[in-house]
C-alpha cells in the first residue's frame, strides 16, 4: 500500500500542495493571468548510474537510495513512460536531494523525534494491512527493511515538525481575502445546471435473449401507460423500479452533466419538470424518467464556501512558505548533482 514507503516518497507532501477536488467551490486552483513560461527539456537522465549520484554539503547520495525511490514510485504509480523518462527521473533526483537538505537543516536545529512518535507511525503503517504478514511482504516488494523504515520514519517526523514550526505563525485567512479571492475568480465558482428526476428501471442484460427482452419490454410499456394515465409515479417505482431508489419513489436526486450515462443524462437533460420521457434503453435495461424539478447554471453563493476557500488560501499560504524555506535551504548547501 501507498502508506508504507521510505520518507522521501512523502517528501512531496512538503511541498504543501493543496489536495485536489473535482467540485471547484471546495478547492479553487490559483488564479493566473500569466502565460506560463515555456520549460526547458530536462537534461537526458544515464541510462547506466554511478555509484554516488549526486552529494549535499559533502554527503553522498546513493544510486541505491535512488533505485529505492523509483522502485516504491513505480509500484504506485506504474512504470515511467520512456518518453518521460528524463523529466520524471530528475524530478526524482530533486527529490532526494530536497530530502537530504532538509534533514541536515532539522539536523542543525537539533529537531528529533521520540521513540514513542516512531512506533506510533509504524503502528500506523501496520494498520493499513490485515495482518502482519501482508505488511512484511508490502516491505519486501519495495527492498525495505522494518530497521530502514523505522530509521526513515524517524527523520520524516523530524522534518515535518520543521516544516509545521515554520508554518505555525503564518496569519489566518481573513473573510477580506476570502472575498478577494471569490470576487477575482468568478470562473471557480460557476455551479453548472442540474435537474432533479425519479426513475423506474426494469434490470435486462444487454446479451439476453429476444424474447426476455421482448418481454421486459412490454411490462415497461405498461407501467409508462400507467404514469401517464396519471397513476402516482413514486407508487409505481416502488411496486416495480429493480433500482436502489425505489424505496425513495425512485428519487434520484439533483445530478449535473457527466453523472449518468448518455442515453440517460440525454433523456433527462431534454424534460421539462412534470414530464415523463418515454421508454429509455441503457447498459443496466428500460427506465421510465421523470423529470422533478431543474437548476440552471449559476454563482456558488460566497457563504456556501467561505470554510473550503479559507482552508484553500491558507494551504497556498503554506505552500509558498515552504517552497520559499525549501528554496533559501538549497541556495545555501553545496550541491553537486554528478549525473
Amino acid at each position: 500500500m501507498r502508506n508504507v514507503t521510505t520518507c522521501l516518497i512523502a517528501l512531496t507532501l512538503l511541498s504543501g500542495a493543496a489536495a485536489c477536488n473535482k467540485n471547484k467551490e471546495s478547492n479553487p486552483p490559483a488564479a493566473s493571468s500569466a502565460e506560463p513560461a515555456k520549460a526547458e527539456p530536462p537534461k537526458p537522465f544515464p541510462a547506466q548510474l554511478p555509484d554516488v549520484i549526486a552529494r549535499v554539503d559533502g554527503e553522498d547520495l546513493k544510486k541505491s537510495d535512488f533505485d529505492l525511490l523509483v522502485k516504491n514510485v513505480e509500484l504506485g504509480r506504474g512504470p515511467v513512460p520512456a518518453e518521460q523518462r528524463d523529466q520524471v527521473y530528475r524530478g526524482m533526483l530533486d527529490r532526494l536531494i530536497t530530502y537530504k537538505v532538509l534533514e541536515h537543516e532539522a539536523a542543525k536545529r537539533k529537531i528529533s523525534a521520540t521513540d514513542a512518535e516512531v512506533e506510533d507511525r509504524l503502528r500506523g503503517m501496520r494498520a493499513q494491512f490485515p495482518n502482519d504478514d501482508e505488511f512484511k511482504k508490502a516491505l519486501a516488494a519495495r527492498n525495505m527493511s522494518e530497521d530502514r523504515l523505522r530509521a526513515d520514519s524517524r527523520v520524516e517526523i523530524a522534518i515535518g515538525k520543521m516544516i509545521d514550526g515554520e508554518t505555525a505563525a503564518l496569519p489566518q485567512v481573513t473573510d477580506a481575502e476570502a472575498k478577494d479571492f471569490y470576487d477575482k475568480n468568478p470562473d471557480k465558482f460557476k455551479q453548472d445546471e442540474s435537474v432533479r428526476a425519479s426513475h423506474i428501471l426494469l434490470l435486462v442484460d444487454e446479451k439476453a435473449d429476444a424474447a426476455t427482452k421482448k418481454k421486459t419490454r412490454a411490462e415497461i410499456d405498461a407501467i409508462l401507460k400507467k404514469a401517464r394515465a396519471g397513476a402516482d409515479f413514486a407508487a409505481l417505482a416502488k411496486a416495480h423500479s429493480k433500482d436502489g431508489s425505489a424505496a425513495q419513489g425512485g428519487d434520484l436526486g439533483y445530478f449535473g452533466k457527466g453523472r449518468m450515462v448518455p442515453e440517460f443524462e440525454q433523456a433527462a437533460f431534454a424534460l421539462k419538470p412534470g414530464e415523463i420521457s418515454d421508454v429509455v434503453t441503457t447498459q443496466f435495461g428500460y427506465h421510465i424518467i421523470k423529470l422533478t424539478e431543474r437548476k440552471p447554471a449559476s454563482a456558488v453563493p460566497i457563504e456556501t464556501v467561505s470554510d473550503q476557500l479559507k482552508q484553500f488560501l491558507t494551504e497556498q499560504k503554506k505552500k509558498e512558505r515552504v517552497d520559499g524555506f525549501i528554496k533559501s535551504l538549497k541556495d545555501k548547501s553545496r550541491i553537486e548533482v554528478l549525473v
